[in-house]
């Protein structure tokens, strides 16, 4: 079963959209294989992008992150919430159905209100020039332990709701072909 069988790819879209209107979250939608189902882009802060933009960046910073808690989140079959190595919290809730594991749907690109972005390792890592990384990073959101909460919780909501509606919509399908 894929995401798109449960609801349309604009239901999951709409649901990044809503995580950063209300939460400042860039949100993505993840499959089972740690890949993003849409294309939206909702940057939370600048820095996230320039290093995305570089190989390494999107490679060992972003991937390597989501694909870590991904596993965590399939196992644990419970939301997760890290940091990745650039220092930004990380939100991932699991989209199970029937036991299913159909991937996650979360959020990140702000920093813990006690945190600090690691601009040492964005620039060893994704190579960005410490000058450019230091300018990045005039001004990044904080999110503060309960608005995460809330994210936390308003996503584990939205992700039951579409799950619930997939189930009636099942349920109706089945009685009508009986």
């Amino acid at each position: 079963m894929e995401l798109t069988d449960i609801c349309p790819l604009e239901t999951w879209e709409a649901l990044e959209n809503n995580l950063f209107t209300k939460f400042n979250f860039q949100g993505s939608v993840f499959n089972p294989k740690g890949i993003r189902i849409s294309q939206v882009k909702n940057w939370s802060n600048d820095l996230c992008p320039a290093i995305k933009a570089t190989e390494n960046g999107q490679t060992y910073i972003c991937s390597s992150a989501h694909m870590n808690m991904n596993a965590l989140a399939k196992k644990s079959q419970a939301p997760v919430i890290e940091e990745c190595d650039a220092g930004f919290v990380k939100l991932v809730v699991p989209i199970l159905y029937k036991d299913e594991f159909l991937g996650v749907a979360g959020g990140c690109g702000l920093l813990a209100e006690d945190g600090d972005a690691d601009t040492y390792a964005v620039n060893k890592i994704a190579g960005i020039d410490e000058a450019t990384v230091e300018k990045l990073t005039q001004e990044l959101p904080v999110i503060t332990h309960e608005e995460l909460a809330a994210a936390n919780t308003y996503l584990q909501k939205q992700v039951s709701l579409i799950l619930e509606n997939y189930a009636k919509k099942e349920s109706r399908s089945k009685k009508e072909s009986q």
